[in-house]
């Protein structure tokens, strides 16, 4: 854990979604400066920025581009600025979301859509093990551990094609019913199905695993 003085500043977007609180918390425990807050400077300058989400596809878009929330994440990513989604704060970096036959349009980071998981009981709710991506910073010293999953939809594709000299971004399953991502890797951008604030030890971990990879830390 850094020194109060040297903690790198993360930004958790407060865009009206809940459950905000734990993941400002769990970040102060992996070592950040948390803050909750919609105010878009610190929101662009910060070292991080964590994008939560629970509830609906559809609505976490909705209050995302209510408050303008989709043009800070882009804005961050299109300065090679990090940016970590949580829940429904990955999913919705797909391009599209489809629940109950409705398809939402997402923020269009990754391409494929986010559907509902082919499993005999739905949500998948509780602890489930994960597979690694090879080299995967996220899940350094972590890869056997259990993190805290509670969603019926995903994404269970991958398709993005990354062009060299950029590097292939490290993808990380779990099996509930049918394949799915549990976390992607990707230049700036990183994202979780689980929460890592309600995941223990190791979701703290991972927490700090990403923040000691950020560009001010350490």
């Amino acid at each position: 854990m850094t020194d109060a003085a040297t903690r790198p500043l993360v930004a958790v977007l407060d865009y009206g979604s809940g459950n905000v609180h734990s993941a400002v918390k769990a970040l102060a425990a992996a070592g950040a400066d948390a803050r909750l807050t919609a105010d878009r400077g610190l929101i662009h300058d910060a070292a991080g920025l964590v994008v939560p989400g629970v509830g609906a596809f559809r609505a976490v878009m909705e209050a995302l581009r209510a408050s303008r929330g989709d043009e800070a994440i882009e804005r961050r990513l299109a300065g090679g600025r990090p940016v970590l989604g949580i829940c429904v704060g990955m999913q919705v970096l797909f391009e599209h979301g489809v629940e109950r036959g409705e398809e939402t349009e997402g923020l269009g980071e990754w391409p494929g859509a986010v559907t509902e998981l082919d499993a005999p009981v739905l949500p998948h709710m509780g602890w489930n093990t994960v597979r690694a991506g090879e080299g995967s910073v996220l899940f350094d010293g972590i890869a056997d551990e259990r993190f805290y999953f509670v969603h019926s939809y995903g994404a269970q594709h991958w398709s993005l094609e990354v062009m060299r000299p950029f590097r292939e971004p490290v993808l990380t399953w779990c099996d509930y019913g049918t394949p799915f991502l549990a976390a992607v890797e990707n230049g700036p951008l990183s994202a979780t199905q689980f929460h890592p604030e309600k995941s223990g030890a190791a979701g703290i971990r991972l927490l700090g695993n990403w923040i000691s990879a950020l560009p001010s830390a350490g």
